[in-house]
């Protein structure tokens, strides 16, 4: 992949595959769609990303984490791959529960330097449960 080559859903699970931090979420690349950058992604519930044991809701780290990597990737489909991260906001509107939450992701603009990534998190039920903002380096690193 160069600079400027878009990837496609195939290649993002396999980089987030290699990832040992994104793996252990268990974070299932859905869909990646170069054309509007937008990046849609599962990440199925796991008792290590539990609030409270035996509770079936997600803690706000792992959502967190979810809204700044689907955000990276959203971004990183104008430049062909991961991008860092500058600056983080979420709100969080309601307790995530359930077998998974599903974030999509539109990057809203990306310049030379910086990209804006605007994140929705939705639980299975398909009530919004958290939304994000992300600003990141309009460069690969």
């Amino acid at each position: 992949m160069s600079e400027t080559t878009p990837f496609n859903a195939a290649d993002l699970q396999k980089m987030f595959d290699a990832s040992p931090f994104i793996s252990a979420l268990g974070l299932e690349v859905l869909s990646v769609k170069a054309d509007t950058l937008e990046v849609e992604v599962r990440m199925p519930m796991r008792p290590n990303l539990e609030r409270l044991p035996d509770s079936n809701q997600f803690h706000g780290g792992p959502i967190a984490s979810l809204i700044d990597t689907t955000g990276d990737f959203a971004v990183g489909l104008a430049v062909g791959g991961g991008v860092p991260t500058i600056d983080l906001r979420i709100d969080y509107l309601r307790p995530g529960f359930g077998p998974y939450l599903t974030a999509r992701a539109t990057a809203r603009r990306v310049g030379k330097t910086i990209g804006i990534a605007d994140v929705d998190v939705f639980g299975a039920d398909g009530k919004l449960v958290a939304i994000g903002r992300g600003c990141y380096s309009a460069k690969r690193g």
